[in-house]
């Protein structure tokens, strides 16, 4: 079940009837109901893959208990690593396996040995490097002794699995999300409206921007080899504008669903865009993720590597967006953008002192900052073209074909209404730069502010493209 279906349409009011009018008493049936729904929610796509989520809550769950009441070094370290490898044992099985095995058979191709690689033919299960990262994180805090284990099998349950954030995101922490299972919950009027407001402007963005940019990036990136350069420049950014459509919108709609039920998730966006450089752009954008590597990978190994000072910088950013890019998908095209993301990044760090030194030197500001974002933007724009070829080869054909036949244009605009939307969109965002969605708290009087709510109904009934899945559901 995806959020922009007609499914959803009717599953959500049901939910939220339920939850409000019948077990509404009850904190324990409001847990138990939502992680019914959830449960329902995530078997619409395979009921098969549920054994895989309860399993993992339950090991996790076990394991929290366990490290809560150990006090012996050893055994929590052997409690942690059962946590560890059963949550990555998963995600190496289902989603890199059959990656790993022709990698290594194509390695041995080169020295002259040939051999078919054994491959597993089994379906990823939506979500499953998102819920693993999640309950991994509740072990790790457990472990650290940064968090107390729960022994209510029936809110864990729900923390894990709770629908609107179970198959992309945000990464809740536990810190964060599972304590708000054992709140009293009331129905709070503004913050349903907030919800239902941050819903609107996700479906916005992703039916009516994403999809339709996925219509013409589709086309182009399938037969770049007949298109002009300034086509392909043009399909690159649609791609980088329907990529952050897609997964903002997404998540838009997963913290407004929850806001519905009482709960609050974590900012996963926040205008990355308008970031001036690398570093500003990735504490923007998938914040959940960037955070979790951050805390789990980056902190671990600078810390690891701090004798060797500014070079410990240098390895932790790699590993971490190697990493980052491995997290991706099975595909070298995802670990070779990590890569890239890492070298720019490392380029920051080296060039610290100079640019403060081109600050201070009295250089026209906003001439800077411009140069900067556009220098970073172009940047994403070659790392989008590669997350999105089919391989690293579609990759370089793509960038050298745009770069070797510059036709003298205007770029195509592709649909007025993408166009036109786009426009509207970046115009709302940086007027509402400091709001953690595009519609809070609108300063503008009632009637313009139900006009706009009017105006995003119908741009979504009237222009939405046919039905696409989230882009990250493959993640």
């Amino acid at each position: 079940m995806i959020f922009n279906s007609i499914e959803f349409a009717f599953f959500l009011p049901i939910v939220f009837l339920v939850y409000w009018f019948v077990v509404n008493k009850n904190l324990r049936y409001q847990n138990f109901w939502l992680l019914a729904a959830s449960y329902f929610f995530y078997g619409w796509w395979d009921w098969r893959f549920l054994s895989l989520i309860v399993f993992s809550s339950f090991v996790d769950y076990w394991v929290g208990i366990r490290l809560g009441g150990e006090s012996d070094d050893k055994k929590r370290k052997r409690l942690l690593a059962i946590s560890i490898l059963m949550n990555l044992g998963f995600l190496g099985v289902f989603k890199y396996f059959n990656f790993f095995a022709q990698s290594f058979a194509d390695a041995f191709t080169l020295l002259g040995v040939h051999f078919d690689p054994i491959r597993l033919n089994i379906i990823l299960p939506v979500g499953i490097s998102f819920y693993t990262f999640q309950t991994l994180s509740y072990s790790i805090d457990i472990y650290k002794r940064q968090l107390e284990p729960t022994k209510d099998l029936i809110a864990f349950f729900a923390f894990v699995s709770f629908f609107p954030q179970l198959v992309a995101g945000p990464i809740e922490r536990a810190s964060n999300l599972l304590p708000q299972f054992f709140e009293k919950r009331t129905f709070n009027y503004q913050q349903g409206v907030d919800g239902c407001r941050q819903i609107l402007w996700g479906l916005f963005k992703k039916v009516v921007i994403a999809d339709n940019c996925a219509l013409f990036v589709n086309e182009v990136f399938a037969n770049y080899e007949v298109y002009s350069g300034i086509y392909l420049f043009s399909a690159a950014i649609y791609f980088c504008i329907q990529i952050y459509c897609d997964f903002s919108g997404y998540s838009d709609i997963a913290i407004g669903s929850a806001r519905l039920f009482g709960f609050n998730l974590m900012q996963n966006f926040n205008n990355p865009y308008f970031s001036i450089n690398t570093p500003e752009l990735w504490r923007r954008w998938h914040i959940s993720l960037s955070t979790w590597f951050r805390d789990y990978i980056f902190n671990p190994v600078l810390l690891r590597y701090r004798k060797l000072k500014r070079k410990a910088s240098y390895i932790a950013t790699f590993v971490t967006f190697f990493l980052i890019g491995i997290w991706h998908g099975d595909n070298w095209t995802f670990i070779f953008f990590g890569v890239m993301q890492s070298l720019i990044l490392m380029a920051d760090i080296a060039s610290l002192k100079t640019r403060m030194k081109i600050k201070k030197s009295g250089f026209h500001l906003p001439t800077y900052k411009f140069i900067s974002w556009a220098f970073t933007m172009f940047y994403w724009m070659l790392g989008c073209i590669v997350f999105r070829s089919k391989d690293l080869g579609h990759a370089w054909a793509y960038i050298a074909h745009m770069f070797s036949d510059l036709e003298v244009g205007i770029p195509p605009l592709y649909r007025r209404v993408v166009y036109l939307s786009v426009i509207f969109l970046f115009i709302v965002e940086w007027l509402q730069q400091n709001k953690k969605h595009g519609l809070e708290d609108l300063q503008i009087p009632k009637p313009a502010r139900w006009g706009v709510y009017i105006f995003l109904v119908f741009c979504i009934y009237a222009f939405g493209a046919q039905q696409q899945e989230f882009i990250y559901f493959q993640f």
